[in-house]
């Protein structure tokens, strides 16, 4: 389904990793293992020469600030969870129920009227979950697109991440920084038999149903209103962050509509804004590959994935899949 970055973009002068499949550090030249595109990305003039890579520690600082910046994020009364049973490695692939109660006791819905949230919640319903099948795109659901970039452009959180990757010479403008980022989520490809059945948003935020099993499926809120109205069941939980106030981090079990999923790990009481926001940055500077991030003095990682069988009109590359990584 996805194969490693073969690409330079956005890997500059990045340390050298035996994982990668092909390199980006300023010695691959001489080793002769670089990249194929390395002297259009990293060359004096490239894209994404050194002046634009982004560093380890600076994704480190950056992703503290971003988590400083969630002020939409459930606060700790906002949300009570129930996560049962604790499932150990030779459990998650079983489907069994062992928590017989919801995963959510409570959250304050009035959350979900928050400009970012509302925005978001409409979105949800736009897709057909079966890959193979078209996804049909209407005026409306484009507006609805427009509707959340714009909402979530409106925060702080957001404004500081584009400030950062202007900085690293990314986009020259928040124009240029949006349509990109509604390429990357919004824009369709295939997943099945040449349909456009799919799209980073669909298949990370709504989730989706490939050959029998949930795939994708990593939000809270989405997960929330589909138990409440009884399609989703909460089987177990195999990982339970470090963090005592919102955003946590949860690995779950779950089936949907009878479609099990074995590990699915979410943040839980993040701002739609903050997923999309550190998932966006973690596909622009470590697309493929583990993205070490911090939050709240805990390490964490976010694995992303491009798409790499088809291309955008502009010739970027879609988000196949973005999640939180849980050990």
């Amino acid at each position: 389904l996805y194969t490693a970055p073969d690409s330079c973009e956005g890997r500059c002068g990045e340390p050298f990793s035996e994982e990668d499949e092909c390199h980006c550090h300023r010695e691959c030249d001489t080793e002769h293992n670089c990249c194929e595109d390395h002297e259009r990305h990293c060359g004096p003039d490239g894209f994404s020469s050194s002046r634009g890579s982004i560093t380890e520690q600076e994704l480190l600082e950056l992703s503290e600030q971003l988590y400083g910046l969630d002020h939409n994020k459930a606060r700790p009364g906002d949300i009570a969870l129930n996560p049962q049973h604790l499932a150990g490695p030779d459990e998650t692939g079983d489907k069994q129920d062992r928590s017989p109660q919801p995963l959510y006791k409570y959250v304050n819905e009035e959350l979900f009227s928050k400009p970012t949230y509302a925005s978001f919640i409409k979105l949800l319903d736009n897709y057909q979950r079966a890959t193979g099948r078209e996804e049909e795109v209407t005026a409306e659901e484009l507006w609805e697109q427009d509707r959340f970039l714009e909402e979530v452009m409106k925060t702080e959180l957001m404004k500081k991440l584009f400030v950062f990757l202007q900085g690293k010479s990314r986009y020259s403008s928040q124009q240029e920084f949006v349509q990109h980022l509604k390429e990357m989520w919004f824009g369709l490809y295939s997943r099945g038999d040449g349909e456009q059945d799919s799209s980073g948003f669909e298949h990370v935020f709504s989730g989706e149903v490939k050959k029998g099993k949930v795939s994708g499926f990593h939000n809270w809120i989405r997960f929330y209103l589909l138990e409440k109205q009884g399609v989703v069941n909460y089987f177990s939980h195999n990982f339970n962050g470090p963090w005592d106030t919102y955003p946590d981090v949860l690995g779950l079990q779950f089936s949907w509509d009878g479609f099990y999923k074995e590990v699915g790990s979410a943040f839980i009481g993040s701002s739609p804004e903050f997923e999309f926001g550190l998932y966006s940055l973690c596909f622009l500077a470590r697309p493929g590959r583990a993205c070490h991030l911090s939050l709240g003095g805990h390490p964490l990682s976010v694995q992303t994935y491009p798409w790499t069988k088809s291309s955008s009109a502009s010739g970027g590359r879609f988000i196949a899949t973005a999640y939180v990584m849980s050990p």
